[in-house]
C-alpha cells in the first residue's frame, strides 16, 4: 500500500497546477504548511493574497527555488562543507 501512495504522490507533484494553494505548495516543496506561513510572514517566498487565502504561481516558485540554489563553484576542488575532524 505504501508503494502505491508514493507513486501517486510523485505523479501528483509532476502534474502540479500552475496556481497552487498552501496545501499543494507544501506537498510540492516537501515542507509543512506552518513553515510556508512563516516564509510568507518574513516575505521570503513569492505569494499572492486573494481575500484570506494565499496562492502561488508554479513558474514563479520554480524561479524562486533556482535563485536559492547552493552550488559549489566549478573551478574549485574545495568541498562545500568542512568534514568533521575526529
Amino acid at each position: 500500500m505504501k508503494r502505491k501512495r508514493k507513486a501517486v504522490r510523485a505523479q501528483s507533484l509532476a502534474q502540479a497546477p500552475e496556481i497552487m494553494d498552501i496545501k499543494t505548495l507544501a506537498r510540492y516543496l516537501g515542507m509543512g504548511r506552518s513553515k510556508i506561513y512563516g516564509l510568507i510572514r518574513q516575505k521570503k517566498i513569492p505569494a499572492s493574497r486573494i481575500g484570506r487565502q494565499y496562492r502561488f504561481s508554479k513558474p514563479i516558485v520554480d524561479a524562486w527555488l533556482r535563485e536559492r540554489l547552493i552550488m559549489q563553484p566549478a573551478d574549485t576542488d574545495l568541498p562545500l562543507f568542512d568534514k568533521p575532524r575526529r
